[in-house]
């Protein structure tokens, strides 16, 4: 039977409790969070003791907070239960709803467990209801959902009223660990909102940070760099180029960003860009200054992605080789040209005349062509051309080779062909002997500027060695090449002056030709024999006129 007081003590007991409530949501962090519920206990539900069990991510329950004994709480705050401590505690016992009660008569057997303990001594119970100091009433929250996640326990020891709770002091107990799960749950989301903003903004300042160094490292780099568009239809365009790059071309960068480097490479290394265009590629080529010149670079690309799935860019960086290539070429040049007249050498002529050599005669293609022609009773050449065979490699290796064919005999039939034409300096040897080879060097010079200006852009005129001289003009038939000899020769024999005084020398010509089938020493040697052929024929015929 409900006494008059009663009443009131709820009601007091019911603002408190409201009370507590409202300042569970009030916690600015996590720890604030769990002392306010351990504190709501003691204040706002009448218990003299109240700890906080959270569950860890492991499953086991640390105590995280404690309030109603500061002894207490510096003994066990932090120490940890295992979880199926705490699951036996739990199937233990009364169930008064979501309560667990376990009394003094059962609890005896958890006193040696590993789940922190605290209770105070005290007298046995006079009355049926009077707690007992070793009774035990545990709250659990859980997690909102259909799931009943656990996320701790509440325990609470000592009543004031020293009595177990009737029923509305169960039901308030268990409005308040539902609430404080609630306030729990929400402070771990604020946490972890937190931590990911901090994080954020962390990851936005490395951002930061990088697209800074990024921009500087880029503007301020000692050797060009571009970006440039991949796909659409602005494929290649130049989006952003650094100083370096623009001082590279003499271009303001606000002129570079009409052009791609297709518009700006030399024409013949458009190839090569084109090759190594793609993410990695490397290429050696020339770009075109504003003033009209061109400047060897290195490129070396890179692919640049905006975000996991944005735009993609080409970053090129872009390295000033001209002076590297100069000594290249130089290398190179002397390698394969006279010093002393600048002409190629004996070895570039040899391997400029084998590049427009095969070994498979032209007679022989065209016997493979008769024979298909046979075979397939016609057109054998359109037939084999028609099924995808390129006849000018029907029984050897050469596709795509244009075979090299000579006039046949002195006469001119109309074909032309790679003329060869081997000359020889005649009397050179007494101008040596009676001036000097500084002279000798001088005629030498001269002669191999006048054969150079005598013969048509694309001709190779080399210095075999000594004063041997060798002319290659492709596109000849035999009168062309007879009448290139006479214009040579007639260029040579006027007077050189040197030191003052003019000196003359003679020239010898020998026309031979280059076929397929034939090997460079052959046909060098073929022109060789006609122009020592012809020196004796001048010889005999000048010996009559004496």
């Amino acid at each position: 039977m409900e006494t008059e007081s009663e009443p009131y003590v709820r009601l007091a007991t019911l603002r408190q409790l409201h009370q507590a409530v409202a300042d569970l949501n009030t916690a600015r962090s996590l720890a604030d969070t769990l002392q306010t519920v351990a504190d709501g206990i003691v204040a706002g539900l009448g218990y003299e003791l109240a700890c906080v069990n959270l569950v860890r991510p492991d499953g086991d329950l640390v105590v995280a907070a404690f309030a109603g004994s500061a002894a207490a709480e510096a003994l066990i705050t932090g120490r940890v239960g295992s979880r199926p401590s705490w699951e036996r505690r739990l199937s233990m016992g009364e169930a008064w709803g979501e309560l667990r009660f376990i009394p003094h008569t059962e609890g005896w057997v958890l006193i040696e467990d590993d789940v922190p303990q605290w209770h105070t001594e005290g007298p046995d119970p006079r009355f049926e209801d009077e707690w007992h100091p070793q009774d035990r009433l545990y709250a659990p929250m859980y997690a909102s959902g259909g799931g009943r996640e656990l996320l701790g326990v509440i325990s609470v020891d000592r009543p004031r009223n020293g009595r177990r709770p009737g029923a509305w002091g169960q039901e308030a107990l268990q409005m308040y660990a539902s609430q404080a799960a609630i306030a729990i749950s929400n402070a771990r989301l604020r946490a972890n909102m937190q931590r990911a903003l901090v994080r954020l903004e962390r990851e936005q300042q490395a951002l930061r940070a990088s697209e800074e160094s990024f921009r500087q490292a880029f503007e301020y780099a000692p050797s060009g760099m571009a970006i440039a568009e991949m796909g659409g239809d602005q494929h290649g365009r130049l989006l952003r180029t650094n100083d370096a790059l623009c001082r590279l071309l003499g271009r303001p960068a606000s002129a570079m960003r009409r052009y791609s480097f297709a518009d700006l490479v030399h024409p013949e290394d458009v190839g090569t860009l084109l090759r190594t265009s793609a993410e990695g590629g490397r290429a050696e080529l020339r770009l075109g200054r504003r003033d009209g010149t061109y400047v060897w670079v290195s490129l070396r690309n890179s692919v640049v992605a905006d975000t996991a799935d944005g735009p993609r860019f080409l970053l090129t960086h872009v390295e000033d080789i001209e002076e590297r290539k100069r000594h290249e070429l130089a290398l190179a040049h002397r390698a394969s040209h006279d010093s002393l007249t600048g002409l190629p050498n004996s070895a570039e002529l040899r391997a400029r005349l084998s590049s427009r050599l095969c070994e498979r005669p032209y007679a022989e293609r065209e016997s493979a062509i008769e024979a298909l022609d046979a075979a397939y009773a016609g057109d054998g050449e359109h037939i084999f051309r028609s099924e995808g065979f390129d006849t000018d490699s029907v029984g050897g290796p050469y596709n795509h080779h244009v075979h090299t064919v000579a006039p046949d005999g002195e006469t001119d039939d109309g074909t032309k062909g790679l003329a060869v034409l081997f000359c020889d300096l005649d009397g050179f040897k007494s101008i040596n002997d009676r001036f000097g080879h500084q002279t000798g060097d001088a005629v030498l010079v001269e002669v191999a500027r006048r054969l150079t200006t005598g013969v048509r852009d694309g001709d190779t005129v080399a210095r075999l060695g000594g004063d041997e001289f060798v002319v290659l003009a492709d596109g000849l038939g035999s009168a062309d090449a007879a009448d290139l000899a006479v214009r040579l020769r007639n260029a040579i024999i006027l007077p050189i002056r040197v030191g003052g005084r003019g000196v003359r020398v003679g020239a010898s010509f020998g026309i031979g030709w280059a076929s397929c089938g034939m090997s460079v020493e052959e046909v060098l040697q073929s022109a060789d024999q006609r122009m020592y052929i012809e020196k004796r024929s001048r010889a005999k015929v000048h010996r009559r006129a004496g």
